[in-house]
């Protein structure tokens, strides 16, 4: 299996995002099920799994320390804090270095572990400076709570400010052929600085599967109907779904399925790039590995640049109120 690096740590050239086996994209897979798919990673070559305080509130980080306790060390860990619930119940960001502090301790509960290999902000609090939140995490690297520093959707602005403050190990975006935000400019920042770039979202929420549907055959707690919505509403949805056509052809073409090819073509970007798709289906999972060893020759990366870009493609990646109070759209 290829190997990329993050930091002092080289992983799987795919990772495993690990969120939709506690929430959004319908119903969460069994227990069991959900322990079968994790182990099995592992076993299939994975060694980058990718959670977060907020996924499931809490389910999907107790969901890794339960399942994979005994197997700690065979994988690099990654979490988020900076968004889960209030006293209040309700959901918010929240950079303030307490409740960041507050966040890892509950975070290292639930994982089930003494370190946490790679901790996000997972947002930046537009209330707090963003030297004050990274301030904090260079706080929980010197407690032994923490060993690398990473941020998730921020502005190349920001990313500079951060890393001035404590070194950034790797900065997680929604990155892929029809999400092209870091091309702007922190995908450059991330390469001039040694900083590994982790896109979320690599498969255009299961579009880029062409498996996707639009949002009347969606269940009701698919974040695809709320902030993701624009590109799978109907008219959208019809208009993106004719550029599957030529890009199953590539993919044919390429001996391989529709979500390997659009990974490959990540992986093409850089060797600083590791994706992390994710999804609550063992072969899936499978299928996703496995375009980690696909190597796309420039014609095939110059074909699918032309096909499928934010020019070709209908609809915002979020709703607008997402979309302009995002720090990552500022550059």
């Amino acid at each position: 299996m290829q190997q990329r690096k993050i930091g002092q740590f080289s992983v799987s050239a795919i990772g495993l995002g690990c969120m939709n086996m506690s929430a959004g994209y319908g119903p969460r897979p069994e227990a069991a099920y959900a322990e079968k798919l994790l182990n099995q990673a592992l076993d299939e070559g994975y060694t980058f799994l990718d959670t977060a305080a907020m996924y499931g509130m809490g389910h999907n980080e107790e969901l890794i320390g339960t399942c994979l306790a005994s197997r700690r060390e065979e994988y690099v860990l990654a979490s988020k804090c900076g968004i889960f619930k209030n006293a209040q119940g309700k959901t918010e960001t929240n950079g303030r270095p307490e409740v960041l502090q507050k966040t890892c301790e509950d975070s290292l509960r639930r994982l089930n572990t003494d370190v946490i290999d790679l901790y996000y902000l997972h947002r930046p609090d537009p209330d707090v400076p963003i030297e004050e939140s990274v301030g904090a995490l260079s706080r929980m690297v010197e407690q032994g709570k923490v060993r690398l520093i990473g941020l998730s959707e921020v502005s190349d602005d920001t990313l500079h400010r951060a890393y001035a403050t404590h070194p950034i190990a790797a900065l997680q975006s929604e990155y892929s052929l029809w999400s092209r935000t870091p091309e702007r400019k922190v995908l450059k920042s991330c390469a001039d600085l040694g900083i590994a770039f982790v896109p979320f979202a690599p498969l255009g929420r299961q579009f880029l599967t062409g498996k996707a549907c639009d949002i009347t055959s969606m269940a009701e707690n698919d974040y695809r109907l709320t902030f993701a919505r624009p590109r799978f509403e109907p008219d959208n949805y019809a208009a993106n779904a004719k550029l599957l056509g030529p890009f199953e052809k590539i993919a044919e073409q390429q001996n391989c399925s529709m979500a390997q090819l659009a990974l490959a073509w990540l992986l093409a970007q850089g060797e600083f790039i590791v994706p992390i798709p994710g999804t609550k289906h063992i072969d899936y999972m499978s299928e996703n590995l496995q375009a980690g060893e696909l190597v796309l020759d420039e014609n095939t990366v110059a074909e699918l640049d032309e096909l499928i870009n934010e020019q070709s493609v209908s609809g915002d990646r979020y709703i607008a109120e997402m979309m302009q109070s995002s720090d990552a759209e500022r550059d």
